[in-house]
C-alpha cells in the first residue's frame, strides 16, 4: 500500500515537473508573446497599435505642414514688406496668393484683400474692417494649425490606461492558468505576466511620442499665433500710416 503510494506520488510529480518544463519554455519572440496572448489582449495589442500609427500619422503631417509653413512665410515676409513699402498693394497680394502653406500670408492675404476692396480709401472705418477681417483670418489659420494635436492630447492620455487593462487581463490569464492547471511556479505564469508586460510597455511606447509631439507642436502653433499677431499689427499700422499720407 505505501510503495503504491509512493510511486503515485512520484509519478505525479514527474509529470508536473515535465508539464513545468514544457510551460517554461514560453517564447518571448513578438511572435510567441502573439500566439500566446488570449483575445481580450490581443485586442488590446490591436487598439495600441492602431493608436500608434494614427499619431505616427498625425505626427509627419503636422511636421510637413509647419515646416512648409515655416519656409514660405520666410520668403513672403520681405517680399510683401517691400511691396506695401512701395505701395504696390496689387503685387502684395499676387505674392500672397503664391505663398498657399504660409500662415502670414494667409492672414495678410484678407487684410490686404479687405482694405482694396474699399478702393484703397484709408479711412477709420476700412482700417476697422480690415483689422476684423485679420482676426477672423487669424482664427481660422489658428484652427488649421491645431488640426490634430488634440488626437496626440487623446492618445497620449489614454494609451497608458489601455496598456493598463491590458495589463489586467494578463494577470487575470496567468491566475486562471494556475486554477485550471493546479500548478504553481514562474512556469506556470509565465505566459499570462508576459502578456501583462507587453501591454504595458506598448502602452508606454505609444503614449510617450504622441505627449512629446502634442507638446512640440503646441509650442510651434504658439510661435506661429504671434508671428501673426504681429503680421496684423504691422499691417494696421501700414493702413493707419497711408491714412496720414490721405
Amino acid at each position: 500500500m505505501i510503495l503504491a503510494q509512493l510511486a503515485h506520488f512520484a509519478s505525479h510529480a514527474v509529470n508536473s515537473l515535465a508539464f513545468l518544463q514544457e510551460d517554461q519554455t514560453v517564447s518571448f519572440s513578438p511572435i510567441g508573446l502573439w500566439n500566446h496572448m488570449g483575445w481580450l489582449a490581443r485586442a488590446v495589442a490591436i487598439i495600441l497599435f492602431i493608436e500608434s500609427i494614427w499619431s505616427l500619422a498625425v505626427m509627419i503631417d503636422r511636421y510637413l505642414y509647419f515646416s512648409a509653413a515655416r519656409k514660405q512665410s520666410r520668403e513672403f515676409a520681405p517680399k510683401v514688406a517691400g511691396a506695401l513699402k512701395d505701395s504696390k498693394l496689387e503685387e502684395a497680394i499676387k505674392i500672397a496668393d503664391r505663398s498657399k502653406k504660409s500662415h502670414l500670408a494667409e492672414v495678410v492675404t484678407s487684410g490686404l484683400q479687405e482694405f482694396r476692396a474699399s478702393a484703397g480709401a484709408a479711412t477709420a472705418e476700412t482700417i476697422e474692417s480690415s483689422s476684423r477681417a485679420l482676426e477672423r483670418a487669424e482664427a481660422i489659420v489658428h484652427a488649421k494649425l491645431k488640426r490634430g494635436l488634440s488626437v496626440l492630447a487623446t492618445i497620449g492620455a489614454t494609451a497608458p490606461f489601455v496598456g493598463l487593462f491590458g495589463t489586467v487581463v494578463g494577470i487575470l490569464h496567468a491566475f486562471d492558468q494556475i486554477a485550471t492547471q493546479k500548478t504553481s511556479g514562474i512556469g506556470a505564469v509565465a505566459g499570462g505576466i508576459s502578456e501583462a508586460l507587453v501591454t504595458t510597455a506598448f502602452g508606454l511606447l505609444v503614449a510617450i511620442p504622441a505627449v512629446m509631439a502634442f507638446n512640440y507642436f503646441t509650442g510651434r502653433v504658439e510661435a506661429f499665433d504671434v508671428e501673426m499677431d504681429n503680421s496684423s499689427s504691422e499691417l494696421i499700422d501700414y493702413f493707419i500710416k497711408q491714412s496720414h499720407k490721405r
